[in-house]
């Protein structure tokens, strides 16, 4: 019956929240809800070229989940191909040299984030989604029957047997279960990090730079500012960016205007896409992330995603950890049957992800300081990039996700049923 079902709260749905939803509707036992904070969603955010640890952990959740993607994204060659991001010498006297290539996959495709929302509402009913509900406040009521308490901005509340928040990197969720006063409950921006970036219409583009750079994934590396390009919406837009470190003082929150002169001595075809990029920066942004949380999760709520553990955009695999979470949690709370569960398996959940995507977010960081050549003089040595490339993109993209599963669902099984916290 319904009424004896586990009411679950997913709060935020993007990438991961909608990915979890999908998987635990389908789960009989569940009562599942999503709370998004905008009223619709709009195209933003940056491109995506979903690396091979996170087709695994979408085909974990469900096909259909692995589909919806295939589906809204554009092919960067022919399915049975091997596809990769291109990770390319743009300055200095090694310029033009390929030192890495990354998230290799058959049938690789790129997607804007809002293609890939689409994709996956609408594999979740109407009514399991709720849009324009803000989250303000938790609040845990152990006499309750649902013990968490959530009030949002529109003046409404809601109540479940556990809160799993995937909000994003200004986490209310994370706020609440570190306090928002410690000191890794708020995003930073350590290194200065400045995302210049347009999106330009793929024909438009193809006038600007090299026609190859619109159908493909390169990124381009010097000190000045690593650049990327992903083509969008089935190859109609571009997505093209300068990422420049220490654009951003501590003192001030904006950086400077991208100045296409400080290229001069990057190659042609970058210096091509950095003018394309100067010339209207509209859509620029400043890069943040986490440092680490102690735990993600505290009795029955639990954060995942972005809102756990946001990485700087380097690795490219930042939409992939939130994937591997959504699979994670997925598999255990097939196995959560009453409240009392809940905990167990949030515990488990703990133990097994934080490890790994704490990991995610340090290799980020450090393929930041890498493309900015200010890695131990690395870019000196192309033949070192290329062996420190090839290591961490086995240890993103080679990661065994059905592994990770049933690791999870092992641990759930081993912890005592009422002292279940296995955080160290």
């Amino acid at each position: 019956m319904a009424e004896n079902r586990v009411k679950v709260a997913i709060v935020g749905g993007g990438i991961a929240g909608l990915a979890l939803a999908v998987g635990l509707i389908k789960k009989p036992h569940l009562d599942v809800h999503v709370y998004e904070s905008v009223p619709a969603y709009k195209d933003v955010g940056a491109g995506l070229a979903l690396h091979l640890n996170a087709i695994k952990a979408m085909t974990l959740i469900g096909a259909e989940v692995r589909q919806a993607y295939f589906d809204k994204a554009l092919t960067m060659g022919d399915e049975n191909q091997e596809m990769v991001t291109e990770v390319i010498l743009g300055q200095g006297p090694h310029q033009g040299q390929l030192v890495a290539e990354l998230g290799r996959a058959k049938g690789r495709k790129t997607v804007s984030r809002a293609d890939l929302l689409d994709g996956y509402l609408a594999l979740i009913p109407s009514e399991n989604i709720s849009f324009g509900r803000k989250l303000v406040k938790i609040t845990e009521k152990s006499s309750d029957r649902h013990v968490v308490h959530m009030s949002f901005q529109d003046g409404t509340e809601a109540a479940a047997d556990c809160l799993l928040g995937a909000d994003g990197i200004h986490s209310v969720t994370r706020n609440y279960l570190l306090g928002a006063d410690h000191p890794a409950a708020s995003p930073k921006n350590h290194d200065g990090w400045q995302i210049y970036r347009t999106l330009i219409s793929t024909e438009e583009a193809r006038k600007q730079i090299n026609p190859k750079w619109t159908t493909s994934v390169p990124i381009l590396l010097g000190p000045r500012g690593h650049i990327n390009c992903i083509p969008l919406n089935k190859n109609t837009r571009l997505s093209a960016g300068v990422a420049v470190r220490g654009a951003i003082s501590p003192t001030s929150q904006e950086g400077k205007p991208l100045d296409p002169a400080l290229y001069a001595d990057y190659s042609e075809e970058a210096q091509q896409i950095v003018r394309m990029v100067a010339r209207d920066t509209s859509a620029s942004w400043a890069a943040g992330d986490h440092d680490h949380a102690p735990y993600y999760t505290r009795d029955r709520v639990a954060m995942f995603g972005d809102a756990a553990h946001a990485a700087l955009p380097f690795a490219g695999n930042g939409a992939a950890q939130a994937l591997e979470d959504a699979a994670v949690l997925d598999a255990l709370f097939a196995e959560v049957k009453h409240p009392d569960q809940i905990t167990r398996a949030l515990a488990a959940f703990d133990r097994v992800r934080r490890p790994r995507s704490q990991a995610v977010v340090e290799l980020a960081r450090k393929f930041g300081r890498v493309y900015a050549y200010a890695e131990d003089g690395m870019h000196e040595d192309p033949e070192r990039m290329r062996a420190f490339f090839a290591e961490m993109a086995a240890f993103t993209n080679e990661f065994d996700v059905r592994g990770q599963n049933e690791t999870a669902l092992r641990v759930f099984k081993e912890i005592d049923g009422v002292h279940g916290d296995l955080r160290n």
